[in-house]
């Protein structure tokens, strides 16, 4: 495993911002670390990534334990916080080479280069830092992040405040990278855990609710659910008393269905319509979108 998180909490006085939470990543994965404002995403990796200590429990990267201590876990990690502080006085070759010399890399200026062409810094390389846009900004980042070649890349928040032309080329940057290390990251746009991640792990008040990937939570928050059009007139009563329907909507041409135990709806309901003489014209389960899951996941907790 690239990432072992076992048993971790992290207390704030006598509030518990993490409470035993546990999870694992492997080599080659990109995870989508999700939750509401406060749920403990941004504490739980500044304690991965050795920034802040653990209040208890361990957390491991390549197999080796991490402290606030440990130099040895942080040549193993890049890390892009949530604010991406650069030094904005610097040029973006400048900064990349001042950060190159702190990991002590060898034939740094060819280094440097192969970064600034990877992240597409090439038009902006000989401008000051404070002179980029949010975008290039956060391409500095994402440099800096992995001039040094770690194995596991933790980004917080990559793409907030990006307008959409920026999103795309941040995400697939993201994506590139994600092919030759493990990927950590948060948040708040579902589209973007859609598109990149290929595992999700929600957090909601210190405590995962959920570990799967995003497809898989979507359809399984939907297997209750399906859509039923019916060719002749079906009333709501008549589908309140199938037995295992809780509950009925009318939807467009046809009724929303939900099951109140774990029973495949579309077979209850073709076993209605053949006994009622009925010719059924749509017949599909309904999945949630990703962003109704979190929904739910994450509220009235």
């Amino acid at each position: 495993m690239s990432i072992e998180v076992k048993n971790l909490f992290k207390y704030y006085g006598e509030q518990a911002a993490v409470k035993d939470i546990s999870f694992n990543v492997k080599s080659g994965e990109i995870v989508g670390f999700l939750g509401p404002n406060g749920a403990g995403k941004s504490t739980t990796m500044k304690i991965i990534t050795g920034y802040i200590s653990s209040s208890e429990g361990e957390v491991k990267v390549c197999g080796l334990p991490v402290s606030v201590d440990s130099l040895d876990t942080r040549k193993l990690i890049g890390y892009l916080p949530e604010n991406n502080p650069l030094y904005l006085d610097m040029y973006v070759k400048e900064y990349l080479t001042f950060v190159g010399k702190i990991y002590k890399i060898k034939n740094l200026k060819d280094r440097v280069a192969e970064m600034i062409n990877s992240v597409g810094l090439e038009v902006e390389q000989n401008k000051k830092i404070g002179m980029l846009s949010k975008g290039y900004r956060q391409r500095v980042g994402l440099a800096q992040a992995i001039i040094h070649d770690p194995a596991v890349l933790i980004l917080d928040e990559p793409t907030s405040g990006l307008d959409p032309n920026q999103l795309v080329e941040i995400r697939h940057l993201i994506k590139e990278i994600g092919k030759e290390k493990t990927v950590m990251l948060s948040t708040h746009i579902m589209q973007e855990v859609e598109a990149i991640c290929d595992r999700v792990v929600i957090i909601n008040r210190g405590e995962i609710v959920a570990d799967n990937k995003a497809s898989e939570l979507q359809t399984a928050a939907g297997t209750r659910t399906i859509y039923a059009e019916f060719e002749g007139n079906v009333s709501r009563s008549q589908l309140q008393k199938i037995d295992v329907v809780s509950k009925v909507e009318k939807f467009q041409d046809g009724w929303l269905l939900e099951s109140k135990q774990d029973v495949d709806l579309r077979k209850v309901i073709a076993q209605f319509a053949q006994a009622n003489n009925l010719l059924i014209l749509t017949l599909k389960k309904e999945e949630k979108s990703l962003e109704e899951v979190f929904k739910s996941l994450t509220s009235g907790k």
